[in-house]
């Protein structure tokens, strides 16, 4: 997989922001840093790299991330497009029946 060097300053900035909003769930939880990269079976220098906002980090390992600190459905229902005015308005307008 080739991955670009190039990341927008906004897009470093959200990885960062994503990397503390992590780390604060883990904290309120109780959790050590440890306990999540078990969870998640991921590797602790990877756990590391999550809450650092590193983005060498794999989408599979920040998922698993997510589901063992119970976020992952609260994380893809934010991503849902059927959950905003646009988004249901746009189906309505673009997609065919069957897909919605």
């Amino acid at each position: 997989m080739l991955m670009s060097k190039y990341v927008n300053r906004k897009t470093e900035q959200a990885m960062r922001e994503v990397g503390e909003y992590i780390r604060t769930w883990r904290l309120l939880q109780g959790l050590k840093a440890s306990q999540v990269a078990d969870r998640a079976r991921i590797s602790l220098s990877t756990y590391s790299k999550i809450e650092q906002g590193d983005k060498s980090v794999g989408l599979s390992a920040f998922l698993e991330v997510i589901r063992s600190l119970g976020l992952l459905e609260n994380f893809t229902r934010s991503l849902d497009p059927y959950e905003t005015d646009m988004g249901r308005a746009r189906a309505d307008e673009l997609l065919p029946k069957r897909v919605r």
